[in-house]
């Protein structure tokens, strides 16, 4: 054990800086103590203070696991269970062909183990059928960035710098509870009045506008184009925006202006909920602040418009000059701790390391030159992280699936089908520390290294590749993903070498990214000991980048791209039917299987409370405390009643962190954005029923 270690957070993006000291004979091993650093400044949540728990949590898995003929899982050896995977996986293939087998990575594996997953599945497994959970996360928000930037990067400025903005509009985040050090940068805008936050809520981010701090924009939920497309009429209507800029730094404003032509304010209140003066005078507050950002977030783009939603925002961002201009820009929160990283290094369907595109030549040629491999062996493009999991089971689908970071019978969206698809596969093997809900149903179980006992990098928010930094030593038994995927590689005569230790992985990772849009190449661990502010691209003999988009675009003309969009509108209640808004709470983290094991936290929040308007639970013979049932087509979930005047009468609030009969995921839709293929987690309609006590 270190004495002491610096490192970062195992939640969310903010990568809260912290430092753990070893506590010889206390009940935890390491002691927590939040570090300086620019995003966090000290600061860590209640899940960042509890997070040690973990490391002594009692249920924590130290053997493989397998089902036996009896239907229960039992420890086995390493050698028998890799055995087991790899005879298994090649039985299977040679059956069914290579895109038989298929893997499901995560945004909270390093980078190392990101690159490592993606290298595997290309080249030891040569399956096209590769996916993560950020596709669940960030994928529209990436699609809508690449197209009209020709790049993605969460915030293409550092988080420090919305501190003197004077405006600030945060649409469908509530980062208040969800990374609360991030409150500290809004502090500035507060001050200035000039804090707007768009939510169907009053959440903990919403009430931050009230005392004259800004302004809580309440609309109808899944009309957050709808508003977007009546700010920007009025901008262009009014004559707000930059046309200097926009000459110069951005095409397709004519069409812009004809297809929000019909989106005057008063129709937009029509459809939003929200009154035209108060879209007027938004606009006009949005246009004539001299530094103004624009924050995106899950509320908005866990839609099926939402590479659409996040595209009007940068339409309205690119009107009004922010993009690239000091003190001002356009940006979007990532959720999980290495959510920017784990779609830049080969965990996507459709990319390779360095966010190329699988499907490009150079790119194959370059990537399979790092990794020793003829580019032909490569496969194209898979299938999307919704299509990739209910195909389980299904003819032309997989066979067999490799979990890595993920608790998919939680999070994925109509549950209950995720869980039927998983119930099809002939071979399913799950990575992970607890015995996960989706763990709970694998054939193989493999007990992996928690964050505080292995070393590697995260890329947090801002695109800032960070040292994540060993403090204790794993228990006997668990092992390192990079440990794991070598010896399955050995096991299947995959070509390519397979490195154990996270720095040489990353050098490598670092030559496959060399050139590409996300490009680590002037990056190393021995480099990030440093300190230095390591912001993507860093080229090597160059420098970071804090500031993207300062004297051009990454298209190849240089210039950003206005893309058209239009509302089609939400699916609306009818009668007596609720709008279901989910999202997080401050104590609990993503399926909750990490925050469900700490104690104050449970204490804390312990179970499923699905927030109503007193009026709308009157109206249903509900009182605070009772049980309501919601039911939607795809399933029905029972929770506590909680009243409360901060939402619409016509919204109910579900919290997605429960796990079995609580999951929030039973009755949301696997409907797809057509462009990113995000399932609309952010919006179902359910109906509300009183559970007889």
């Amino acid at each position: 054990m270190m004495a002491a270690a610096d490192t970062h957070c195992p939640y969310c993006a903010l990568q809260c800086a912290m430092t753990l000291t070893a506590t010889p004979g206390a009940r935890l091993p390491v002691a927590v103590e939040g570090r300086d650093f620019p995003t966090n400044r000290g600061g860590l949540c209640r899940k960042g203070w509890t997070s040690t728990e973990l490391l002594v949590a009692p249920d924590r898995l130290t053997a493989p696991l397998v089902r036996g003929a009896d239907g229960d899982l039992h420890a086995t050896t390493w050698d028998d269970a890799l055995d087991l995977i790899a005879s298994r996986i090649r039985a299977i293939q040679d059956e069914s062909g290579r895109d038989a087998v298929g893997v499901f990575g995560g945004g909270g594996l390093t980078n190392e183990k990101a690159y490592q997953l993606g290298k595997f599945a290309r080249i030891a497994l040569r399956t096209s059928r590769i996916d993560y959970n950020g596709r669940f996360c960030m994928s529209s928000a990436a699609a809508a960035a690449n197209r009209a930037f020709g790049l993605d990067r969460g915030l293409p400025f550092p988080l420090a710098d919305l501190d003197t903005a004077e405006t600030i509009l945060l649409l469908g985040s509530n980062v208040g509870d969800t990374m609360p050090p991030f409150v500290s940068h809004l502090q500035g805008a507060r001050a200035r009045g000039g804090l707007i936050v768009v939510d169907p809520r009053r959440s903990t981010t919403a009430r931050l506008t009230s005392d004259g701090a800004g302004l809580h924009v309440q609309p109808v939920p899944g009309s957050d184009l709808a508003l977007l497309l009546g700010l920007t009429h009025v901008v262009l209507a009014e004559r707000l925006h930059d046309a200097d800029y926009l000459a110069r730094r951005a095409h397709g404003l004519e069409a812009l202006r004809r297809s929000v032509s019909m989106w005057w304010p008063e129709r937009t209140e029509q459809a939003t909920g929200v009154p035209a003066g108060a879209i007027r005078a938004l606009a006009r507050r949005l246009a004539a602040s001299r530094s103004t950002y624009v924050l995106t977030g899950r509320g908005v783009e866990q839609h099926a418009d939402g590479t659409d939603t996040a595209t009007a925002a940068i339409n309205l961002a690119l009107l009004l000059g922010l993009p690239g201009t000091p003190g001002s820009g356009y940006g979007t929160l990532t959720g999980q701790g290495n959510g920017q990283g784990g779609r830049e290094h080969g965990q996507k369907a459709d990319q390779l390391p360095g966010y190329r595109r699988i499907d490009d030549p150079a790119a194959r040629a370059h990537v399979a030159g790092v990794w020793g491999v003829d580019p032909a062996i490569i496969p194209g493009p898979g299938i999307p992280a919704v299509q990739l999991l209910q195909s389980s089971g299904r003819p032309g689908g997989v066979r067999a699936l490799l979990v890595h970071g993920s608790n998919v019978v939680v999070s994925s969206p109509d549950a209950q089908s995720v869980r039927d698809a998983l119930s099809r596969l002939e071979l399913l093997v799950v990575s992970d520390f607890f015995l996960s809900e989706t763990a709970r149903v694998a054939d193989v179980v493999l007990p992996v290294l928690q964050w505080a006992e292995e070393e590697g990098t995260m890329t947090n928010l801002e695109g800032r590749v960070l040292r994540r930094r060993r403090a204790v030593e794993p228990p006997a038994g668990a092992r390192s993903e990079l440990w794991i995927l070598a010896e399955l590689a050995r096991r299947m005569a995959a070509p390519g070498s397979w490195d154990l230790e996270p720095s040489v992985v990353f050098d490598e990772l670092a030559r496959a990214s060399a050139g590409g849009p996300a490009d680590y190449s002037g990056l190393s661990h021995e480099l990030l000991d440093t300190g230095v502010a390591a912001h993507w691209p860093y080229p090597a003999g160059g420098a970071g980048t804090p500031r993207l988009f300062a004297e051009r675009f990454a298209h190849a003309d240089g210039r950003a791209r206005l893309v058209p969009v239009r509302s089609r509108g939400p699916e609306t209640p009818r009668g007596t039917e609720l709008s279901l808004v989910t999202g997080r709470l401050l104590e609990h983290y993503q399926s909750g299987a990490q925050t469900r094991r700490v104690a104050e936290l449970v204490e804390a929040k312990p179970e499923l409370v699905a927030q109503l308007h007193p009026a709308t639970a009157r109206d249903r013979g509900l009182a605070d405390g009772d049980v309501v049932r919601l039911e939607s087509p795809r399933g029905a979930v029972d929770a506590r009643v909680g009243l409360s005047g901060d939402i619409r009468p016509d919204t109910v609030f579900l919290p997605f962190h429960f796990p079995d009969g609580a999951s929030a995921n039973l009755l949301t839709s696997a409907r797809l954005d057509p462009v990113s293929s995000m399932p609309e987690f952010k919006h179902a309609v359910v109906t509300a029923t009183r559970v007889p006590s």
